[in-house]
């Protein structure tokens, strides 16, 4: 089926998948085999030397798994997509395909914790090496590549404190030095912004989150926009010199705009194995189902708590570019006009009042995730972040005080309530300072 003309609702439903066989289910089965029989040893033989497409074992293959690839880059409006075990997969895998050397990478310094230990540790351990910058101002990112950079990444929106990028402007400088933009969605979702329509060239998500938005799975995506021009073999061997494991072949020479997610899934999907299983690609495929209902109601929700918490005495920021004095308000006006996802934090004025607030909440569950159907909350600097040094904490713009909220599916009203409450009781033993009414 054509899904180019589709809005994000019809495609989130069908893309990909169209009822086939004797019994035509109306979703998506589960293959749930390891292995797939060959019709004949000449067929078998194509498929393992990679000159024909098809399933020879679910490491680097499935047809449930194929039918998420397919709906995932309709999505995004890629040409094609890779699933990983988890969201971290995801990041790992797209980044080792562009950075093997190894070679350089300039990085936002407003990433998830994870995402940093991956780049500052693991990282590092293999050669590669990463420059942060501020990722507000195209100019750093300019004064920050070298004879070796081969990638920039950043977050959409980023997490926890839900500050944007003109992505347009990072593109530009990105793309006149020869270097491919990675971004990572997992908090806007397709829903909300679709990066490559803003010039990036490769979208990772932790499906895990508002792609899933249940909470019960794990799973990672890796999205390809195919314009990224990898033809000089001196700067891109791994892609456009020829190798043996493909029988002296390259991979653009074989795959064209493919070689990208072909590189990813033939060595780095099949060598390491972060693989999706069936059974996890069909319950992200179920969340995917309601992604655009689901991001709109979060997104409510989250307006009218920031509105709430802004007001609250217990408070001194609250971060979320839906306030008219944030940095990024303009921004988020003219590029996310359906919102930044579900995730928000604040400060209080009191970091020692942490522990007894996410200790008095009821409905918001202490737990380190994110898009779920219920509302969590975390403290990044003990959690989430809590291997940051106090540098890479400031420069994050995280505090001791810093509380990051998911948003769930819940009336508005209770969620409110809920926070206000465990907030109270933090003013009712002391006079809070006078309050800073900022968005930053």
């Amino acid at each position: 089926m054509a899904t180019s003309n589709w809005q994000n609702a019809t495609t989130e439903i069908h893309a990909g998948y169209s009822p086939a066989g004797p019994h035509r289910p109306m979703t998506v089965p589960i293959y749930n085999s390891a292995a797939f029989e060959f019709t004949d040893y000449a067929t078998a033989a194509e498929l393992f030397s990679l000159k024909k497409a098809g399933f020879t074992y679910s490491r680097t293959g499935n047809p449930t798994v194929s039918v998420l690839e397919a709906r995932a880059a309709a999505l995004e409006g890629g040409i094609g997509a890779l699933a990983t075990a988890t969201g971290q997969a995801a990041v790992a895998v797209s980044l080792l395909a562009l950075l093997q050397g190894p070679n350089h990478l300039v990085a936002s310094n407003k990433l998830y914790g994870g995402t940093v230990d991956l780049l500052t540790d693991t990282f590092a351990d293999f050669g590669i090496t990463v420059t942060f910058v501020d990722p507000e101002d195209p100019a750093n990112w300019a004064a920050a590549i070298t004879e070796k950079t081969r990638g920039f990444l950043l977050e959409s929106v980023s997490n926890p404190l839900i500050t944007l990028v003109d992505l347009r402007a990072i593109t530009d400088v990105a793309h006149a030095a020869g270097i491919p933009v990675v971004v990572d969605n997992t908090l806007a979702t397709p829903a909300a912004y679709r990066p490559i329509e803003f010039g990036a060239d490769i979208v990772v998500h932790s499906a895990t989150k508002a792609l899933a938005g249940h909470g019960s799975v794990l799973g990672g995506l890796i999205v390809d926009a195919g314009t990224f021009d990898f033809s000089d073999a001196a700067r891109w061997p791994q892609i456009a010199a020829p190798k043996a494991r493909y029988y002296g072949d390259s991979l653009l020479e074989r795959y064209g705009a493919n070689a990208y997610l072909m590189l990813a899934r033939s060595k780095f999907l099949h060598d390491l194995g972060p693989t999706l299983t069936a059974a996890s690609a069909s319950a992200i495929l179920t969340g995917i189902e309601t992604l655009t209902l689901r991001v709109a109601k979060a997104q409510a929700n989250v307006l009218d708590l920031v509105a709430a918490l802004n007001e609250h005495p217990a408070v001194a920021r609250v971060h979320h570019p839906s306030l008219a004095n944030h940095q990024d308000h303009v921004l988020a006006h003219r590029d996310f006009p359906a919102g930044t996802g579900c995730v928000f934090s604040f400060d209080l004025h009191d970091a020692a009042g942490v522990p007894q607030v996410v200790d008095s909440v009821e409905l918001f569950a202490l737990a380190a995730n994110i898009g779920d159907a219920r509302s969590l909350i975390v403290h990044p600097a003990a959690m989430t972040h809590c291997r940051l040094s106090d540098a890479q904490l400031a420069a994050a713009g995280i505090s001791a005080g810093t509380l990051r909220v998911s948003v769930g599916l819940e009336d508005s009203a209770d969620l409110i309530a809920d926070l206000t409450r465990a907030l109270d009781a933090l003013t009712q033993e002391t006079t809070s300072p006078t309050r800073e009414s900022v968005g930053v």
